[in-house]
């Protein structure tokens, strides 16, 4: 069974061990390549989900939501070596967002189970996380979108 730990604690853990990568410069075209996987991998998801194939539209929700998340850290010039230390990056460097940690952790630990240990996900599983996932997604997707804008403007 996952312990859970403190965002800030991961986050402090994350930083010592040098997991968040600089980058040298914000590159929109890695940035606005993300954001079309992302849209791509969203309407897999959404066929799956349709034929009721709950692991991998899991598993294609939560790598939708990662790529997002991770457009959104390079307008830091930020890359992450792995999943737990990009999702507390974006929960402790942008409070304003109001994302909840507990949630990222349950998804991660959740898509862990299928991905290392072949724990299935059951449809209550999927709906226990659909509407916060969908509104996610939305939410920072928009958030990518807004930079991109601005940053085509300069």
């Amino acid at each position: 069974m996952p312990v859970f730990r403190k965002k800030k604690d991961v986050y402090g853990r994350c930083k010592c061990e040098g997991n968040f990568q600089p980058q040298e410069e914000v590159n929109l075209d890695k940035i606005k390549a993300n954001l079309k996987i992302a849209e791509e991998d969203l309407a897999s998801a959404k066929d799956i989900l349709a034929k009721k194939r709950w692991n991998s539209a899991y598993k294609l929700y939560y790598d939708v939501l990662h790529e997002i998340v991770e457009a959104y850290l390079l307008f830091d010039k930020i890359k992450s070596s792995n999943h737990q230390c990009l999702f507390a990056y974006l929960c402790v460097k942008y409070p304003d967002l109001e994302l909840d940690w507990g949630f990222f952790e349950k998804i991660r630990t959740k898509r862990n189970g299928i991905n290392y240990y072949a724990t299935p996900v059951s449809q209550q599983d999927w709906k226990e996380t659909e509407l916060q996932m969908n509104l996610y997604i939305k939410l920072l997707r928009e958030a990518v979108e807004e930079k991109i804008t601005k940053a085509d403007k300069i």
